[in-house]
């Protein structure tokens, strides 16, 4: 089975590909993939052979957490970690100033010794208080052959505190005897730990606009429900309980403006219209913008609202079975899923820490080769720099936070892609091939077979609102469109033409659709497949990329990676264009991220120096680059929400 589970204590990149290897190395679990953005694991695993809670222990051995079976929610588990998080800014705030004010001399306390010796106790109290975490997630990552962000963390902090120490209490005997300068640098230790912990900060409160959709989602399910039950005496008693506690088979009302709580059927229904019907908005589900009228016997959704009326249902699917905990299901797991080109990043991201400290090493072995002793202080704040400053953070945010945004707005616009590959891959699409009734046309209802007239092709179907619109969209685009149908030619004619599309086949059978998707993707082409029913699941499941109609059958929509929520054809084009964006968001994030660091590792190790140059980027500022090139990651994906 498959779970989407939230991860608590990711930093970086590492970190989400060392909480990904552990779980796929484990015993009973067929896949994982973790999503940094997301703070969540995509699990595909064997409930019989392996428990959450054994995957909680394993995760918990390596120094993150998974969220299972708690008595807290996952938000609220999340907004503790954040309110956290930011006292231990603040805090770092206030002495990271009380510090400089110090080694500035805003503040003078007299003799150097003095001087010294209170920054000394400030920088362990900001370590200790502050920064703990980075050294005790560091000591697990070591213990298990790993590292990550919170490595570099702990290594720079470490030494610069570690050499300052010394300075401070044998500095003199050491350095100014022999007649070399020397400082202590433990203002640099503490405002290493200020900026990450800032750039977390504000990159946790950038992911929550990240991951709206999600959030917005759930804001549609219903915390409560109206029970109908009869008391001792017989009576009818209507009661307000908790959705968790409702069971299939039970009566329940919904008053105009209440949520659905469940899947369920109608058993009466009322509103000042008419004596015998409710109406209810289901454009949060199907973006069909007219109310839907329900009467005894309709099915109504979770998260729909009735908007004239009330009515009583008997509930049928409640909790995880619900249309929209499935939708909800399919929106996090696609989050969590990744694009072929994250797996080249998360290769890069498990040898990147490593690499980082052998180049700090290799620049300060360079640094005392060059300038012997003398210049031993430029040595370790240079190796220092480099830790600070190569965190993979920007490189692992850059295609998920994309990804995620991307999924997102367009579970937004009723249109659900089940993974990233989908959605990179919508982009390449140059011929789409669509099936005609169900989902160009809408079969009539009510159809008399005894009357000559109600057998003529416009009685029969309807042509769906905005189809012809859709289908000139995707032409202007540049995008081939054939139409199937196993209807006889003069009807798959007159739809064909009814739609503006010039490519049709009448009287096709299953293996025609699969013959002319195989035949197209001979030429080159990049075929998506949009479908309803069972006799288009061939084509759907070849396609390059397959889409079902929200309203088809479960067996198209099982085998689609993409599902139009409604009947507006429109938002195929509309997804195309997305991926299009996506992608590109995507690249520019990577480029940025890289030219990030190879512009500012040799800044960091003082290569300008070599030129002449008396320029170097200290380990200071090398954390508030850090932090920014996270954060500016971040922000930038955040723009496709604006995307029209």
């Amino acid at each position: 089975m498959k779970k989407t589970i939230p991860v608590v204590g990711m930093a970086c990149a590492a970190c989400a590909v060392n909480v990904e290897r552990k779980l796929s190395s484990l015993r009973g679990i067929q896949g994982a993939s973790v999503s940094l953005p997301a703070r969540s694991a995509l699990v595909d695993y064997d409930p019989t052979v392996i428990s959450l809670e054994t995957m909680k222990k394993n995760i918990n051995d390596i120094g993150y957490d998974l969220v299972i079976d708690t008595g807290q929610s996952v938000e609220t588990i999340e907004h503790n970690a954040y309110r956290i998080l930011k006292h231990k800014t603040i805090l770092s705030w206030i002495l990271a100033i009380l510090l400089m004010s110090i080694s500035m001399k805003w503040l003078t306390l007299g003799s150097t010794n003095i001087t010294n010796q209170v920054s000394l106790l400030l920088c362990i109290a900001d370590l200790w208080f502050c920064g703990r975490q980075f050294y005790v997630t560091a000591w697990k990552q070591l213990v298990h052959a790993s590292a990550n962000m919170d490595t570099l963390v702990a290594l720079s902090t470490a030494i610069s505190f570690l050499f300052s120490t010394y300075n401070t209490f044998w500095g003199e005997q050491t350095w100014g005897a022999r007649g070399i300068e020397w400082h202590t640098y433990f203002d640099a230790a503490v405002m290493i730990i200020t900026f990450v912990l800032t750039g977390r900060l504000l990159e946790e409160k950038a992911r929550e606009s990240t991951a709206s959709s999600i959030r917005q989602l759930m804001g549609m399910e219903s915390k409560t429900a109206r029970i109908v039950e009869q008391d001792e005496s017989g009576n009818e008693v209507i009661r307000e309980v908790p959705v968790s506690t409702i069971s299939p088979g039970d009566v329940l009302e919904v008053r105009p403006g209440e949520k659905v709580p469940v899947d369920g059927e109608v058993m009466s229904a009322e509103s000042f219209m008419t004596a015998d019907a409710a109406y209810v908005d289901e454009s949060m589900i199907t973006g069909e913008p007219t109310p839907a009228e329900k009467k005894k016997g309709s099915s109504v959704l979770a998260g729909t609202i009735p908007s004239q009326g009330k009515f009583r249902m008997k509930a049928r699917q409640i909790g995880a079975d619900t249309a929209l905990a499935h939708i909800i299901q399919m929106v996090q797991q696609a989050q969590s899923s990744k694009a072929p080109v994250q797996r080249i990043i998360d290769k890069v991201s498990l040898v990147f820490v490593p690499v980082v400290a052998v180049l700090a090493l290799f620049t300060f072995i360079l640094w005392w080769i060059i300038g012997g002793s003398g210049d031993l202080p430029q040595a370790i704040l240079s190796a220092v720099a480099v830790l600070v400053i190569a965190c993979p953070c920007a490189m692992g945010l850059a295609t998920p936070t994309a990804l995620m945004v991307g999924i997102g707005k367009a579970a937004q616009q009723q249109v659900l892609i089940k993974d990233a590959t989908a959605l990179e891959e919508l982009k390449n699409v140059d011929v789409l091939v669509t099936d005609k009734t169900g989902t160009l046309t809408i079969p009539n209802q009510n159809i008399d077979f005894t009357k000559a007239d109600d057998l003529s092709l416009e009685k029969r179907e309807t042509m769906k609102p905005h189809a012809r619109e859709a289908m000139k969209i995707l032409q202007d685009m540049g995008i081939e469109v054939y139409m199937m149908s196993g209807d006889k030619e003069e009807a798959a004619r007159y739809w064909a033409e009814k739609a503006g599309i010039t490519h049709y086949q009448s009287k096709v059978l299953p293996l025609d659709k699969e013959n002319l998707v195989r035949k197209l993707q001979a030429e080159g082409k990049k075929v998506a497949m949009v479908g309803d029913g069972i006799n288009d699941t061939q084509a759907l499941a070849l396609a390059d990329v397959s889409i079902a109609m929200g309203k088809g059958t479960d067996v198209a929509m099982d085998v689609a990676q993409v599902t139009l929520m409604g009947d507006d054809l429109r938002h195929i084009p509309d997804a195309i264009l997305l991926s299009k964006k996506t992608v590109k968001m995507v690249w520019e994030n990577l480029f940025w991220a890289f030219i990030y660091n190879i512009v500012c590792i040799p800044l960091a190790a003082g290569v300008l120096y070599l030129f002449g140059i008396d320029f170097q980027i200290t380990p200071m500022w090398a954390s508030a680059l850090m932090a920014f090139s996270s954060i500016s990651v971040v922000l930038n994906s955040l723009r496709l929400k604006f995307v029209k």
